[in-house]
């Protein structure tokens, strides 16, 4: 599940300097062996966004969901963070963590000074250990997802009795899946956005409304349910 942060998405349309070009265009292990300046400066730009950023009311509803009860677990596609900044832990993140910096030829997270991660430098820092370009720690188009990551969701949603569908697109594969298989196994799968998506007509319940207004009221409501029981004991 994912939730909207008012960060700019993939399918939201770049602006400023970089209204010229497509995400898919610069989100790419083949823009970044051509330029790595280039690619290392939009992600700058993003990580700048982001840092501006906080966690919005559905994020807030989500740890407080989590604190609630506790089997819920939290799977995003988000790379910003904002859940684990909400509270959340144990997060799963499918597309990788914006602010974390990897090798571009070990695959291996390094540390890089923080100023450096979201400065303005026009190209990547070297890896302190082998001198290759440092990239962000996401995952680009054609790059397989994080194989523990990806396993440990498609086991959560293969057992789970309640799915939630949360301002996600339901477009992009493998995560997309994620709620078939939930569906498949039997349990009641929930769609919270305000578009439709592929997956509304397969949703045993649908809320068109964003996730800032739908997770805050259910939240509520659980507490709600919960005071009326312990009431009526």
């Amino acid at each position: 599940m994912s939730a909207e942060s008012g960060v700019p998405t993939f399918r939201d349309a770049l602006e400023g300097l970089w209204a010229r070009f497509r995400p898919e265009e610069l989100a790419t292990p083949e823009a970044f062996a051509a330029d790595p300046g280039l690619v290392w400066r939009w992600y700058q730009w993003r990580r700048n966004l982001v840092a501006e950023s906080r966690p919005n009311a559905g994020h807030i509803a989500l740890a407080r969901l989590a604190e609630a009860i506790p089997a819920l677990r939290l799977i995003t596609q988000n790379v910003d963070g904002l859940h684990q900044q909400a509270g959340s832990r144990d997060v799963i993140e499918l597309h990788g963590n914006l602010f974390v910096n990897r090798c571009s030829t070990e695959g291996a997270a390094v540390t890089i000074p923080a100023d450096t991660a979201t400065g303005d430098d026009d190209d990547p820092p070297p890896c302190p250990r082998c001198g290759a370009p440092v990239r962000p720690g996401v995952v680009w188009f054609g790059e397989s997802l994080p194989l523990d990551a990806l396993r440990e969701a498609e086991s959560l949603a293969a057992g789970c009795d309640l799915f939630l569908s949360v301002g996600t697109s339901a477009m992009v594969m493998p995560a997309a899946g994620l709620a078939l298989s939930a569906l498949q196994a039997g349990a009641a799968l929930v769609e919270i956005n305000p578009e439709r998506t592929a997956l509304t007509p397969r949703a045993d319940y649908v809320v068109q409304a964003p996730s800032g207004e739908a997770l805050p009221y259910l939240y509520e409501q659980l507490i709600a349910h919960r005071h009326q029981e312990n009431t009526c004991d």
